[in-house]
């Protein structure tokens, strides 16, 4: 039995919305956690965060980028095909508390996952400011979702067509220069997460980045997403998403991650011997 796609929407770009039927999957689901699919019979198996859950009734919202074979093959689903498989909740959920002024930051695709964390933290009596940013227009959505999810909402993007012009660090520093901020959450590319890790690490402001480092398993079993934390090894499909910004070998998991990035060609054979069972 699979997992019936219910809705189906393209956000911007290669980049699409679905939701689908998983009740024994959300609902113990919280914000910070992934699921694993597969979109096809002995297909690659690929993380994807938690967007948002209908508990009520049963139904999972992922957002995912067009950009490898298996994404390519979720997008070709509609309305009514089937997921063969969800594995899920995984990972330790974000740490929801009530602190005072929280900063989520989400870059590019971050802003899927970002949602539910700020939705949490504004529940729970937080100042939530939720800061978006993209290369250019067209790659921001989920705008007006966030802002029901924070207490006020920021874009940035590279070229100046939506918002303000330039980066998402340009406008954390002006919030943590003239208020004293609690937290800063990080989600999106590793470079901006380092970026906004370096811009708080002098004033002492705790903060958190979702990890996505490559991943096969996502029990802990296989090693493939670990990075270092504090000197430490960690694993992110268990000991995390989540670290400590501060703590985390950045330049460790980039180098890592370049390795492991196959061209589209090589990636594409490598799953048709997959299906062929080579």
């Amino acid at each position: 039995m699979g997992y019936k796609i219910i809705s189906k929407k393209e956000l911007c770009p290669n980049q699409y919305e679905i939701q689908i039927e998983a009740p024994y999957v959300v609902k113990n689901a919280k914000a910070g956690q992934f699921i694993i699919f597969r979109a096809e019979e002995n297909g690659e198996r690929v993380p994807l965060t938690i967007a948002d859950v209908d508990k009520a009734n049963g139904i999972l919202t992922i957002v995912y980028m067009a950009v490898g074979y298996s994404t390519k093959k979720l997008a070709a689903l509609e309305v009514g095909d089937e997921i063969p498989d969800i594995v899920g909740p995984l990972g330790v959920p974000t740490h929801v508390s009530k602190l005072g002024t929280v900063i989520c930051v989400a870059g590019g695709y971050g802003a899927a996952p970002c949602y539910l964390i700020a939705k949490a933290f504004k529940e729970v009596g937080n100042k939530v400011y939720m800061v978006m940013g993209a290369r250019n227009e067209k790659l921001i959505f989920w705008e007006d979702k966030m802002k029901d999810a924070c207490d006020e909402l920021f874009i940035t993007t590279d070229d100046g067509t939506k918002g303000r012009q330039g980066f998402v660090t340009g406008v954390v520093e002006e919030i943590i220069n003239r208020e004293k901020t609690d937290l800063v959450i990080a989600v999106g590319p590793m470079p901006m997460m380092r970026a906004v890790c370096n811009l708080t690490k002098e004033p002492n402001i705790k903060t958190i980045v979702s990890m996505n480092p490559i991943m096969v398993d996502g029990t802990g079993m296989c090693g493939a997403c670990r990075l270092t934390v504090g000197g430490e090894t960690k694993f992110a499909c268990v000991d995390g998403p989540d670290f400590d910004g501060h703590l985390v070998d950045f330049d460790e998991v980039i180098a890592r991650t370049s390795i492991y990035k196959p061209q589209e060609k090589q990636r594409n054979e490598n799953c048709n011997l997959l299906k062929a069972g080579k």
